[in-house]
């Protein structure tokens, strides 16, 4: 007997659809928890633009999906103003993307592993 897909699983198998789906799920994540933290750190839409030096629209269009693509100097800004670092690694480097009176820079160290 041979055990009948739900909707969800025959959409899947669609590659166009999967490759939108997952693209959809990942803008949704990434709102669902720049809401979740924001919520957690007490801060509005105004007071995170104030700090991240951005529109109150930007971050509004961010938490609801409908700004998808972030530039990431704006990523930077809001990561900082809600108490986080930006970090990039390979291999024993490490970049750290400071966010300094509205100028990103970079600071080199080797990580230590």
């Amino acid at each position: 007997m041979t055990k009948l897909l739900s909707t969800y699983e025959r959409k899947m198998k669609d590659a166009k659809f999967k490759k939108a789906h997952e693209k959809s799920y990942k803008d949704l994540l990434f709102s669902e928890l720049m809401i979740a933290v924001m919520e957690n750190d007490e801060k509005s839409i105004r007071k995170l633009a104030k700090e991240a030096h951005l529109s109150p629209s930007v971050i509004q269009d961010i938490r609801t999906g409908k700004q998808r693509d972030i530039k990431v100097s704006n990523f930077i800004h809001i990561a900082h103003a809600l108490g986080y670092e930006v970090i990039l690694e390979k291999g024993n480097e490490r970049l750290t993307l400071q966010d300094a009176n509205k100028h990103i820079s970079v600071v080199s160290s080797n990580a230590s592993v």
